[in-house]
């Protein structure tokens, strides 16, 4: 503990902003550079807890307490060797995780908690300046050959796992650029792209072969993957939830990720604008109040909306904890992010219960009504529709941020691979029914953080070594063991 008095001292300290109306004009990361002096006294408040519950808070165990204590004391590059022991990708995680570990964080019962992910973030961001950060590849190979399906950052973490281990690693993307969702779901203004090439290029530089352009089980045969000592599927949730109701079909309702999606390309210069996906003079309606749904607010002003609203079904959360949700559970509480903060108009209990269209069939407005939970002692909440409470609302364009229901299914059909209820793959210590193929992240657990998935990804990587080195009480692969597509 490098502060006895840290967090008695010193009150927890934000990231400054470029103002909205400067930001709104691109796509750029708009943070502002914290002082080093103040960094340390953000690591100095940290308590050093005789039992650090930001550890179970954090999916990757992060040794968070050390790596504030050397941020306390200026020890920078200690700091980022602590990191990295836990953290394949922390440039990642310090944008965009919402960090559970600070609402594990036991100064949070009294304070507000050490803000950890800003450290992280700066803790590896000082290791790319410094030139710390270099590629490390393994001084022997095993001669084991790996495929790993999905560069997201599952498929980034078991890939340099592996790598680290001495197998030889090859990863295949369908898209034409290496990320999966880091890249094409994530808007630059929250994770600009040179950052992941960074880091890609240090993976590439390390041995690891990257395959653009390749869909497994379309443009590419299943069967192929016979090739490989092992194969670990890494590809995303990415089945897109629906919303089935009148008026579905109408030219401009959009899937939230098509529109993210293409927006990213276009500021990559790899497509072009085109209007059904664009939200420039339109009345934009967002449906969904995560993190999708944010992301979408945020790109909309950029477009130059002409307004933006949000819907969602749940009620507006309170602005603190309740008794149902104590520490050092996940808070369910109000957040406000940035792209909020850049102009939206939020309403809560709203049902969507139609999109209007004219002749033509294009998107001209959307009917809801007003709803409310009422819960009853042993069962889930019940919704009820509030009487009289319909209401038609103006829209040209509503993009849908619901969630998604899990992976697609032609990897597991093509493979003959067991799946749950909600086509995720299944597997018992990462690895399927074909025991020389094994899986991990969204495609695994279902649509979660980054953090698991570098979690997962790197959890993999573990019980595929142990695998392809004998060690392991997993059965073999046997020649014949993978079907033709």
């Amino acid at each position: 503990m490098g502060k006895l008095r840290g967090f008695l001292e010193y009150e927890r300290s934000y990231e400054g902003t470029t103002a909205v109306e400067e930001r709104l004009k691109n796509y750029n990361e708009f943070t502002t550079e914290v002082a080093t002096e103040e960094l340390n006294k953000q690591g100095g408040r940290c308590m050093d807890c005789g039992i650090p519950f930001c550890h179970s808070g954090c999916p990757l165990g992060n040794l968070i307490p050390d790596f504030n204590d050397a941020v306390y004391k200026n020890e920078w590059n200690k700091a980022l060797q602590i990191l990295h022991s836990t953290n394949n990708f922390p440039e990642f995680t310090g944008r965009l995780c919402p960090a559970p570990c600070e609402s594990a964080c036991v100064l949070g019962i009294i304070k507000a908690p050490v803000s950890i992910e800003m450290i992280e973030k700066y803790i590896v961001e000082r290791g790319f300046k410094e030139g710390w950060i270099k590629a490390n590849p393994p001084k022997n190979r095993t001669g084991k050959k790996v495929a790993v399906v999905g560069s997201g950052p599952a498929g980034l973490a078991a890939a340099q796992q592996l790598n680290r281990a001495g197998h030889t690693v090859t990863v295949f993307e369908r898209d034409k650029k290496v990320g999966g969702l880091l890249r094409y779901g994530i808007p630059d203004f929250k994770l600009e792209k040179k950052v992941i090439d960074r880091r890609v290029a240090i993976l590439e530089e390390e041995g690891i072969e990257f395959k653009t352009n390749v869909h497994v089980g379309k443009n590419y045969e299943a069967e192929k993957l016979n090739e490989f000592d092992a194969v670990v599927l890494c590809g995303g949730a990415t089945q897109r939830r629906p919303l089935p109701i009148p008026g579905a079909d109408a030219k401009g309702v959009v899937q939230a990720m098509e529109f993210l999606k293409r927006n990213n390309q276009v500021v990559d210069g790899l497509a072009e604008t085109t209007e059904d996906l664009h939200a420039a003079g339109k009345n934009v309606i967002v449906i969904g109040g995560g993190d999708t749904g944010s992301d979408c607010i945020g790109t909309s002003n950029r477009h130059g909306a002409k307004s933006v609203t949000n819907f969602e079904i749940m009620p507006m959360p309170s602005s603190s904890r309740t008794e149902e949700n104590p520490w050092p559970f996940w808070p369910f509480t109000l957040k406000t992010s940035s792209s909020h903060e850049e102009g939206v108009e939020r309403n809560w209990s709203i049902l969507t219960k139609e999109f209007v269209k004219d002749s033509q069939g294009n998107l001209t407005a959307i009917k809801t009504v007003e709803v409310k939970w009422v819960k009853i002692p042993g069962e889930r909440p019940q919704l009820k529709e509030v009487e009289g409470s319909e209401k038609e609302w103006p829209c040209d364009l509503a993009l849908l941020a619901l969630g998604f229901t899990g992976p697609e299914a032609t990897l597991s059909e093509q493979l003959g691979l067991h799946t749950d209820e909600r086509s995720n793959i299944k597997g018992t210590n990462y690895q399927t029914n074909i025991p020389h193929i094994f899986t991990a992240g969204d495609m695994r657990r279902g649509q979660s953080l980054i953090v698991w998935a570098i979690s997962e990804g790197r959890e993999a990587a573990h019980h595929v070594d142990k695998f392809l080195m004998g060690v392991s009480s997993l059965p073999k692969k046997e020649k014949g063991d993978l079907p033709a597509a």
